[in-house]
């Protein structure tokens, strides 16, 4: 479960600072019970500076909290975070929607676009507000001009997130459960034995974890967009167009250099045919920390789509 605060429920509408003071106080309680489940509350930066009242910024509302209060609050929204701007999803071209407003660039839109394809990430509305309700149905409107609708759970009481966090799975604590995860959950793909291993001895990382798994997930959706002739479908064409392409895709290929000085090192064990190997140059990409996943190339429906690789990126000269 992956949890951000809402940043459209600061939009200028608490009458005072005691109302603010208030409605922040519950939200610091929400993120305390989510660490307590192995969770944290992403927010965005922006959120520093976000209109409280009709006259008042945050940093001058923040200035009028308590010393304990405003401590707490400047180390959340300035210095530790963590962001979820610094493992975005979507991006400025997506058009997502909500209740007749846009909400690309917004926690909104980040958690619509990260349920799409796979996670359950929820939000944290303040109240009151115009967001006192679950669960928020998000449009996300396609170049081609299809439509999909993204149903967001979203929190705004301590107690109402706890019966949500009791009932969670909890959270993978280790890459050998997140090589288990990902080999009972994908089924359309073929992980090599050893394709967790280069994983092994690196620090978790949860961000990453959910970066691996997104990523997973979008390489399982285009292991199943084939029509009965073999062809890609317009799903698997979007996919593409959406994540191998462009200059922050989390697909490509390794460079022409790339492919000769590290030859021996792309080159993988056949997961089913002893002596037999796979030139995997096309992989995923995460980047805090540097985590690749190399897989064969191109997906086709008649040959399984094999996941050789998940560790370092290879490629650091």
């Amino acid at each position: 479960m992956e949890l951000m605060v809402n940043d459209l429920s600061i939009s200028g509408q608490f009458p005072d600072v005691p109302s603010f003071r208030s409605a922040v106080d519950r939200v610091m309680a929400m993120r305390k019970l989510a660490r307590q489940f192995g969770r944290e509350l992403h927010c965005h930066r922006n959120l520093s500076h976000a209109q409280v009242t009709r006259d008042l910024m945050m940093p001058q509302v923040i200035q009028r909290l308590e010393q304990a209060e405003r401590g707490a609050l400047m180390q959340w929204l300035t210095r530790h975070g963590p962001f979820w701007e610094d493992g975005r999803v979507h991006g400025p071209d997506d058009y997502l929607e909500c209740s007749h407003q846009i909400v690309t660039d917004t926690a909104v839109g980040e958690a619509a676009f990260r349920c799409f394809y796979g996670a359950d990430s929820r939000l944290v509305s303040l109240t009151p507000s115009s967001w006192e309700h679950t669960p928020l149905s998000v449009c996300w409107s396609l170049p081609d001009g299809d439509n999909r609708d993204i149903k967001v759970a979203n929190h705004i009481t301590v107690e109402d997130l706890e019966v949500a966090l009791r009932s969670a799975p909890g959270p993978i604590e280790s890459w050998k459960q997140l090589a288990l995860m990902s080999q009972a959950r994908f089924h359309n793909l073929t992980f090599s034995a050893t394709a967790f291993d280069p994983l092994h001895g690196l620090p978790l990382a949860p961000g990453a974890v959910q970066r691996i798994l997104e990523r997973l997930d979008v390489l399982e959706q285009m292991k199943c967009c084939f029509d009965p002739s073999g062809r890609r479908t317009p799903e698997g064409h979007r996919l593409y167009q959406a994540h191998f392409t462009g200059d922050k895709a989390w697909f490509s290929d390794s460079s022409d250099v790339e492919k000769n000085e590290f030859r021996a090192e792309l080159t993988f064990r056949y997961p089913e045919i002893d002596g037999e190997s796979l030139f995997c140059t096309m992989h995923g990409k995460v980047k805090t920390p540097q985590i690749r996943i190399h897989f064969s190339w191109p997906v086709r429906a008649d040959v399984p789509l094999y996941i050789a690789y998940v560790g370092p990126k290879i490629t650091k000269r």
